[in-house]
C-alpha cells in the first residue's frame, strides 16, 4: 500500500473505478439486449442456466482477490440478474411495439 495517499486520495479513484463500472456494466447491458434479440428471432429462453453457470466459472476463475470466489460469484449473479431482467424489458416493448403496428394497420384498413 502507498503510504503517502491519503483517505480522499483512495475516495477519488474509487470515484474513477465506480464511473469506469457504470460505463462497463452498461456496454455489458447492451450486449445482453442484442444477444435477447437473437434469443428471440432463434425461439430461445432468455434464461440460461449453463451460460449463467459458465460466466460465474470464468470470472471466478480469473479472480486473483483480495476478493474472495463467493463475493465475486454473487456480483455477477446480481449482473447476470439485472441483464436478464433488462433482457426481458426490452423483449416485452419489443412486442408492443410489434402489437401497436398489427392494430394501427388495422385500424387503417378498417377505416378505409
Amino acid at each position: 500500500m502507498s503510504e503517502d495517499k491519503t483517505i480522499d486520495d483512495w475516495r477519488i479513484r474509487i470515484d474513477e473505478i465506480d464511473l469506469e463500472l457504470v460505463r462497463l456494466f452498461n456496454e455489458r447491458t447492451t450486449c445482453a439486449i442484442e444477444i435477447g434479440h437473437i434469443k428471440k428471432r432463434l425461439g430461445l429462453e432468455i434464461y440460461s442456466p449453463s451460460r449463467e453457470a459458465q460466466v460465474i466459472a470464468n470470472v471466478t476463475g480469473a479472480n486473483q482477490g483480495p476478493l474472495d470466489h463467493e463475493a465475486i460469484k454473487r456480483l455477477f449473479e446480481r449482473v447476470i440478474d439485472e441483464a436478464r431482467r433488462i433482457e426481458r424489458i426490452h423483449a416485452e416493448q419489443q412486442a408492443r411495439k410489434k402489437i401497436d403496428a398489427q392494430a394501427e394497420i388495422e385500424n387503417t384498413i378498417l377505416s378505409q
